[in-house]
C-alpha cells in the first residue's frame, strides 16, 4: 500500500517541530488520552523534543487539530504513539490521512516495522496495513512503575 489517504480540505501536514503547539498537544494527550492521562508537562516537552513529530494545522487560522510522534532510529524500527485528533475534527479522515503521512514519510528509510499499541482504533490503523502481531508471544515488555 502506498497510497496516502488524501487530507481534508483546508488542513495541511507537517513534520516542522516549531508549528507543534505543545499546550494544546499536552492538553489533549494529559486529559483525554487514556494512554497519558495525567502525563507532566515536562514528560510531554522531552516525548516531543525526542521524537519525530507530524501535526495537522487548519490552513487559515493555522491553529493545530491533530498530533502523532514517532520514535525511530531511521534505519530499521520505528514506533509510531501519541497519534491525536482534535474532538471538534474527528470523522473527517485526519487520523487516517495523518497516519498514512508518517507510514509514506518513513517509507523511504526501509525500515523492518513500524509498530504501535492501541486500544480502540484497530480499524483506522488497519486501513493503512497496520496488522496484529504475527507471532506475539516473541514480544517482550519491560514495565516500570508508574
Amino acid at each position: 500500500m502506498t497510497d496516502t489517504p488524501p487530507l481534508a480540505e483546508g488542513y495541511e501536514i507537517s513534520t516542522d517541530p516549531g508549528r507543534v503547539d505543545a499546550g494544546r498537544v499536552h492538553r489533549w494527550l494529559s486529559t483525554d488520552a487514556y494512554w497519558a492521562l495525567g502525563r507532566s508537562w515536562e514528560k510531554q516537552d522531552r516525548a516531543i523534543a525526542g521524537s519525530l513529530n507530524f501535526g495537522v494545522y487548519e490552513v487559515l487560522s493555522g491553529d493545530q487539530v491533530a498530533y502523532a510522534r514517532v520514535i525511530t532510529d531511521l534505519a530499521s524500527f520505528a514506533w509510531l504513539c501519541d497519534v491525536y485528533v482534535d474532538r471538534s475534527v474527528r470523522g473527517k479522515g485526519i487520523g487516517t490521512a495523518l497516519v498514512g503521512t508518517v507510514r509514506e514519510h518513513l517509507r523511504p528509510y526501509d525500515l523492518r516495522r513500524i509498530l504501535l499499541a492501541t486500544h480502540d482504533a484497530h480499524g483506522v490503523y488497519e486501513k493503512l496495513g497496520f496488522a496484529p502481531l504475527a507471532e506475539p508471544d516473541r514480544w517482550m515488555a519491560l514495565l516500570f512503575d508508574q
